[in-house]
């Protein structure tokens, strides 16, 4: 893989989050979800704090789905042309900040609009998940970084970065058995959240497994541009398909 190469196939994946935000927007409904926060008020028949919910704002998924594509086509964009030297410059020394900067806000968009759509409306527990998928990713930044002049790899970055990147999904899932374990019988999440989460579990596992394999330099991956290729094409592949299924879900009843 050649940087001219490169920079055609980032331009190439800018284009097609680009359109898939078009279609999105041409598409979608007045789907929205009202935005809580939680508060303590003292009641005077119980003579206690009990907990009140106010309603903030309404949220619009699918303009946040289409956000969440316009971030991506912006930075693919801007890597192969404003930022193409210093893009270039970073795979020389096997780091990629562009990379770990788009996905600690797109990855975060899209875990807050999966979370809003689990039924987790308060704004300080989407706020959390927001900065847990964010820290994430810059750690995957942090791994680049502390290992660019190491021979033998560092990986204590990664296995934090696992760590904050998996308790979002742990808070989903005790909604998840909430729902699902209801007194009234309500029956568990929309189908289609499963089906989320399966993706997620798949392609979450593809780019730990790209990274393991660029530092274990394994095969092709001995190449860092090999693996940059294989981060540049599992993006569009993984996005797409939780685009496209967080937006069925906005067509759910």
């Amino acid at each position: 893989m050649t940087y001219p190469r490169l920079r055609r196939f980032n331009l190439i994946m800018g284009t097609i989050h680009g359109l898939q935000a078009l279609a999105i927007v041409a598409i979608s409904t007045d789907f929205t979800k009202t935005i809580t926060t939680q508060y303590l008020v003292y009641d005077q028949q119980t003579q206690g704090l009990v907990a009140k919910s106010r309603d903030l704002f309404s949220v619009n998924i699918a303009y946040g789905i289409a956000a969440f594509a316009i971030v991506s086509m912006l930075f693919h964009y801007l890597i192969a042309t404003k930022w193409q030297k210093s893009y270039e410059a970073g795979l020389a020394q096997g780091i990629n900040r562009y990379r770990w900067y788009e996905y600690s806000i797109s990855a975060s968009i899209m875990i807050v609009l999966i979370a809003i759509l689990s039924g987790i409306y308060d704004l300080g527990t989407l706020l959390l998940l927001f900065g847990l998928t964010a820290i994430m990713n810059l750690l995957g930044l942090v791994m680049e970084l502390t290992n660019r002049t190491r021979k033998q790899v560092q990986w204590s970055s990664y296995w934090v970065g696992c760590l904050a990147g998996i308790l979002p999904w742990v808070v989903i899932a005790i909604y998840f058995w909430g729902s699902a374990t209801a007194p009234d019988g309500a029956g568990g999440p929309p189908t289609f959240v499963y089906f989320i989460w399966a993706s997620l579990f798949f392609f979450f596992n593809c780019f730990a497994l790209n990274m393991v394999l660029q530092y274990k330099k394994i095969g092709k991956w001995k190449d860092y541009l090999y693996g940059e290729r294989t981060y540049i094409w599992l993006s569009p592949h993984a996005k797409s398909a939780l685009l496209w299924q967080v937006f069925a879900g906005t067509l759910q009843p």
